[in-house]
């Protein structure tokens, strides 16, 4: 394979689709990474590549904006082979690669993700916040929603048209007509929505209403699911599953990764243990451990890890301190009257006596989250 064979840009772009199959290929099968130096002339890399062919192994360069990659397939791989490649011109570091999880780590992608749709860019240094009702529950009570939380400085409004629950006989959403009310919220406040699709056979039409797909933690393992969400070509929120391992997540997140999407949000909601003071127990650590492993944006949920309302607040702050890049809150015109999840949500007032102790712990931490003026009380 040629130098020119296999190129695309940063991942905040679409990956070229023509590429994509002979990337995934490469990938999978990839024992060593050579990381050129940022901005090193295709002139430096060809004898790399040639080292690689004398030794009787397989190079396989992935050429970006700027960065060069050369994926080294073929065992048995010499001991001494990392510090051959290290001292030649223009290789900044060489990785040897285990980790299943390929497209989601670091190693095949040295720079953070950061996700833009439109004005807003998930994963960059501001703190984004979704917030919203947890189910769509009439256009009244949306719109109210997000007129109130656009104002207190959310950048995504949430809702579920469509909504798991634990027993059959409670409140499943209005379908296509709460997408409906969700765009007419969007086309007036310019919020962009995130919204839960929970079949492979409901990904087309909800993807023709929301921003983000959100997967909920039920079906975090629904691979059939997670396949046809990669092939749609818009971010993706991925919760943790009620008792997944951090490794099983990302290789989770890796089954969207590689239908050719690249923008995969991993949102930490709770997981299941013997506790049941909250509704989940939140695993705070789990924000630095995945960015250790990880390039991918990190969310919290503290309504769900919580399940009560007055603990919604400590979570959400404890989040950003651990480094997030962002929360989803649940907020409710009158929660004490919500048809799903009312006693995590938090109401108006409650949000906005929030929203600037989120922005004053994001500033502590070295980020940023703006809050319009006179939002707050």
């Amino acid at each position: 394979m040629s130098i020119d064979e296999l190129t695309f840009r940063d991942t905040a772009i679409p990956w070229n689709p023509i590429s994509l199959s002979g990337l995934l290929d490469i990938i999978g099968a990839t024992n060593m990474i050579i990381i050129m130096k940022t901005g090193t002339e295709r002139d430096v890399i060809t004898p790399v590549i040639a080292r690689i062919e004398e030794l009787g192994l397989q190079a396989h360069p992935i050429i970006g904006e700027g960065q060069a990659i050369v994926g080294v397939v073929g065992l048995p791989l010499p001991p001494s082979l990392d510090e051959m490649f290290e001292v030649m011109p223009g290789v900044e570091r060489v990785v040897r690669v285990s980790k299943k999880y390929k497209l989601a780590g670091w190693d095949f992608h040295p720079q953070k993700t950061v996700i833009r749709i439109d004005d807003v860019e998930i994963g960059s240094d501001e703190v984004t916040v979704i917030a919203g009702p947890c189910s769509v529950e009439s256009e009244e009570q949306v719109m109210e929603s997000a007129r109130a939380v656009k104002a207190l400085g959310a950048k995504l409004l949430r809702g579920g048209a469509y909504k798991p629950r634990t027993s059959p006989y409670e409140f499943r959403g209005m379908g296509v007509k709460g997408l409906e009310i969700l765009a007419t919220a969007r086309e007036e406040t310019g919020l962009k929505i995130i919204t839960e699709v929970m079949t492979p056979s409901d990904v087309e039409v909800v993807g023709q209403y929301t921003d983000i797909f959100q997967i909920g933690a039920r079906n975090c393992q629904n691979y059939l699911l997670l396949e046809e969400v990669g092939k749609a070509n818009k971010p993706v929120m991925l919760k943790r599953g009620l008792s997944l391992l951090i490794e099983e997540w990302l290789l989770a997140a890796e089954y969207v990764m590689a239908q050719g999407n690249p923008n995969v949000i991993l949102c930490e909601r709770g997981i299941r243990t013997f506790e049941n003071a909250t509704r989940n127990t939140l695993d705070v650590s789990a924000v630095p451990v995945l960015q250790s492993m990880s390039h991918l944006p990190v969310f919290i949920d503290p309504s769900h890890a919580a399940g009560k309302r007055p603990l919604v607040g400590a979570l959400a702050l404890a989040g950003v301190a651990a480094g997030a890049d962002g929360l989803m809150i649940e907020v409710h015109p009158n929660p004490d009257l919500a048809m799903s999840d009312g006693a995590q949500s938090l109401d108006f007032d409650e949000f906005a006596a929030l929203m600037p102790k989120i922005s004053a712990v994001s500033q502590a931490v070295g980020r940023s989250l703006p809050i319009p003026a006179g939002a707050g009380v």
